[in-house]
């Protein structure tokens, strides 16, 4: 029988992504906004690693499940690796996908093609509830062009090309971009733990 895995999000593309990557495990993927007063959580972490493991256990201890959390972001060499852990937020609280991509852009205005370097990072944590939670990590390199690109993906997807390609992750298909991409990389570090934690939730 399928085991219940809850991923610490409510974002659907997330989901989509994280099921494409995770196929083929007997594994039943279940999302916050599948569950009843689950609680915001602070990403108050000085890295990615903290904020993933407080998704993680919190959500683990509130739900009593197996939790899989990750937190993710653009690092920008030309911006001393900003916006990092405050990706999703780095044009304020209330901002959008398209607010972020626009700030991103307006501070690289001056920035060569050979200075615009850029890495998506991603941290994968997994907890069960009560007892251990362990990471991984992966890492995309690449560089942020100076118009957005593609109708696919998600945040800074439309201004991120890949290393070794020439379109942006929001141009790519799924099944390529989750092979290469920092979450993919990521799940797939990961792989040998969720094993491991599945058998010992059996």
């Amino acid at each position: 029988m399928a085991r219940d895995l809850l991923i610490a999000t409510s974002n659907r593309k997330k989901k989509s992504e994280l099921q494409e990557i995770l196929a083929g495990y007997d594994i039943n993927v279940v999302s916050l906004d599948e569950l009843e007063g689950m609680p915001d959580i602070d990403e108050d972490g000085a890295t990615f690693a903290d904020n993933a493991l407080k998704k993680a256990r919190t959500m683990a201890k509130i739900s009593g499940m197996l939790t899989l959390a990750d937190d993710s972001g653009l690092m920008v060499d030309a911006l001393g690796g900003a916006p990092g852990i405050y990706s999703a937020r780095f044009a304020g609280p209330d901002c959008n996908d398209a607010d972020n991509n626009a700030k991103l852009l307006k501070l690289l205005g001056k920035v060569p093609k050979t200075e615009r370097t850029a890495r998506f990072v991603c941290v994968i944590a997994m907890a069960i509830p009560g007892s251990i939670a362990e990471t991984a990590q992966g890492i995309c390199e690449g560089r942020i062009i100076e118009t957005p690109r593609g109708q696919k993906g998600f945040g800074y997807d439309p201004l991120f090309i890949p290393a070794g390609c020439t379109q942006t992750f929001a141009e790519l298909g799924e099944g390529m971009k989750n092979q290469i991409s920092h979450r993919g990389r990521a799940l797939q570090a990961a792989k040998p733990l969720l094993r491991r934690l599945l058998n010992m939730e059996g």
